[in-house]
């Protein structure tokens, strides 16, 4: 293929909603890990059961106020950060933090 040929093709996106979402998972794993006490006890895992794709997180029992936050804030803000990553991955993700 030439180099015309090649520019002229059509963008692919990086993968579909809810087929994966690396950079949005090691965002959201580094984050969590950054803000408990407990990083060892972080665990992000996946969940593609429903329409979207949903990264459910688990931290320990003493962090869960740390990362939701007071009102929700820093609970929303991982939301953001990590559905920013997500375009990366061409993917729509829900951020679940599991008691």
């Amino acid at each position: 293929m030439s180099d015309e040929e090649m520019t002229d093709a059509p963008e692919q996106d990086a993968a579909p909603s809810g087929a994966g979402a690396p950079t949005a998972q090691s965002v959201l794993t580094y984050l969590t890990k950054s803000i408990v006490e407990n990083p060892d006890e972080v665990q992000v895992g996946m969940n593609d059961s429903g329409d979207r794709a949903t990264l459910e997180v688990s931290v320990a029992s003493g962090d869960m106020g740390r990362v939701i936050g007071k009102r929700g804030r820093v609970a929303n803000a991982i939301r953001t950060v990590v559905r920013a990553a997500a375009v990366r991955d061409g993917a729509e993700i829900d951020v679940e933090f599991l008691d």
